[in-house]
């Protein structure tokens, strides 16, 4: 109850609210004896924390994880490990004059229809604030993977219109857009400036490759491993699409086209994704993953108050362009997150 939790053997919980005291996850499940620091924890959420370039919002926070339970002498215990992350910047001024308004392509309505309450503030649980969470618990699952030498490498390909034509991975952390196409990078630059001074907002693609993953990985029928990473990944909001392999392409191709030849060697390419049957099949994993624009935008907008009556609104306050690229690690860390879950799992039966 409650679409709080997520996982079966590694199983996340966050909690917190946007202008809230505090963000945060209990993490349960992980494995004893795993070198844990809050320094393992910090580096992830430091790729994620607003303030950081062009087009995120100037909300300044430190994002400082504390674990307050589960380590122990700088192991895991195999006990649930508790993370706060305290907001220090909140500012809820704007908030408070539109508290009545339901937001265009935001969250208010649906949550008042649910629960007939809502924490208007920064959009409350809703907010993308509550993906702090996220990112602290996949850094541990991230730490899990390390052990089998499963890698999740995610980037920008798309943003507002431009494609980056070439994939070089030495880019990616080059430039604030984490494209691996250099010159597409310095044309998102412009693009996002260029929205930004308008008071729009932009959306994006991003792809995710999943390293070293063994065969084996995933559950037939309903827990299908591309099932799950689906789920983990549309459970972040803005995301509005999720491709696995050669995804909306197989309904172009022929059925000697899309299936991928076995060698001696291996598959010989890799249409599906490196998953047949829901189960890894020891290829890379490639993923797709289509992000909305920001709803928060600063343009006069038709909607209407809590009574239904027609309000033209104009918001203020602090708010990203684009979710991209902040909302790579979060990508990131939910397929690390549900990679953790299955291989658990998987060790559970005897294999791996």
């Amino acid at each position: 109850m409650g679409g709080n939790s997520f996982g079966n053997l590694f199983r996340i919980t966050t909690w917190g609210e946007s202008h809230g005291e505090a963000v945060g996850a209990v993490i349960e499940g992980c494995p004893p004896r795993i070198s844990l620091s809050s320094e393992d924890i910090q580096k992830e959420l430091d790729r994620r924390r607003p303030g950081q370039g062009m087009g995120s919002s100037p909300r300044k926070e430190g994002d400082r994880v504390e674990i307050l339970s589960g380590v122990f002498e700088g192991m895991t215990t195999g006990t649930p490990i508790s993370l706060l992350i305290k907001n220090e910047d909140i500012d809820s001024t704007p908030y408070e004059k539109i508290k009545d308004i339901f937001r265009p392509g935001q969250a208010d309505f649906s949550y008042q229809a649910k629960y007939g309450i809502r924490d208007y503030r920064g959009g409350g649980r809703a907010s993308a604030r509550e993906t702090v969470g996220r990112v602290a618990a996949g850094a541990i699952a991230k730490k899990i993977l390390e052990q089998e030498r499963i890698g999740i490498l995610a980037y920008t390909t798309e943003l507002g219109g431009i494609r980056a034509e070439r994939i070089d991975y030495e880019e990616i952390e080059k430039n604030f857009f984490r494209c691996p196409d250099r010159d597409a990078a310095l044309a998102m630059e412009k693009r996002i400036e260029e929205v930004k001074r308008r008071g729009d907002t932009l959306g994006g693609i991003l792809e995710m490759i999943i390293k070293g993953c063994p065969a084996g990985l995933g559950e037939p029928v309903f827990d299908k491993l591309e099932a799950d990473l689906a789920k983990g990944v549309m459970s972040i909001g803005g995301i509005r699409g999720v491709e696995v392999g050669a995804g909306f392409k197989v309904a172009r191709m022929l059925g000697s086209e899309c299936n991928d030849p076995l060698g001696p060697e291996g598959f010989e390419k890799n249409d599906s994704g490196g998953i047949l049957g829901g189960i890894s099949i020891g290829s890379e994993i490639l993923i797709r993953v289509a992000v909305k624009p920001i709803p928060s935008i600063f343009m006069e907008q038709k909607t209407v108050d809590h009574s239904m009556r027609p309000v033209v609104l104009r918001i203020e306050g602090r708010h990203d362009v684009s979710a991209i690229p902040r909302i790579i690690p979060v990508c990131e860390a939910m397929a690390a997150i549900v990679l953790a879950d299955h291989l658990l799992r998987q060790k559970a039966i005897g294999r791996r």
